[in-house]
């Protein structure tokens, strides 16, 4: 089982043929166009700047829920807004995959602030976490043009080259190379 759901989620994540692509590529399709999403990969940077602009507006929106909840639907007990530094600390706790909680469930929390703050932290933050490994991994995978391309991002080193060996052999040969060598 192991193996055959590792080989799925490689193909899925290196965008190779896999089951479901015809029945669903049609959806993945339509949410890359409505989120603009060309395809390319991303640089190390790109990668940084999404993950922190997500977390970030999914924290403030999980924050902002719990202080709004006296105004919000689905509070049958007339909840009251959560303290402001409970509803910090939960929100940067659920948005960081810790889930520490630090109130009375129900008796702080309402229905809607339980189902839409917390429960769609509780996937999100896991979602994220999972995209973290993913690029680390392709990051620490890459081969030939893609790699030499990679270095050259996190080295300042600009020149893409056919392989990754031939690129570190070409700037370590180099007489006025005084960056250290990788």
């Amino acid at each position: 089982m192991t193996v055959l759901l590792g080989a799925f989620g490689y193909r899925v994540l290196e965008g190779g043929s896999h089951l479901l692509r015809r029945p669903l590529g049609w959806l993945e399709r339509l949410v890359y166009r409505v989120g603009g999403v060309d395809g390319r990969e991303q640089t190390w940077q790109a990668y940084t700047g999404a993950l922190l602009a997500f977390s970030t507006s999914t924290l403030l929106m999980t924050f902002a829920i719990q202080r709004l909840q006296h105004v919000l639907p689905l509070n049958p007990r007339r909840l009251g807004p959560v303290a402001a530094l409970s509803a910090f600390n939960t929100a940067a706790s659920f948005t960081t995959n810790t889930n520490w909680q630090g109130y009375a469930g129900e008796a702080t929390m309402s229905y809607l602030s339980q189902m839409v703050a917390l429960a769609w932290q509780n996937f999100v933050s896991a979602a994220a976490g999972i995209a973290v490994a993913v690029a680390l991994a392709r990051g620490l995978t890459r081969r030939g043009r893609a790699r030499a391309r990679a270095r050259s991002a996190t080295s300042g080193w600009t020149s893409p080259a056919p392989s990754s060996t031939s690129f570190c052999r070409s700037r370590s040969s180099s007489p006025s190379s005084s960056s250290p060598r990788e």
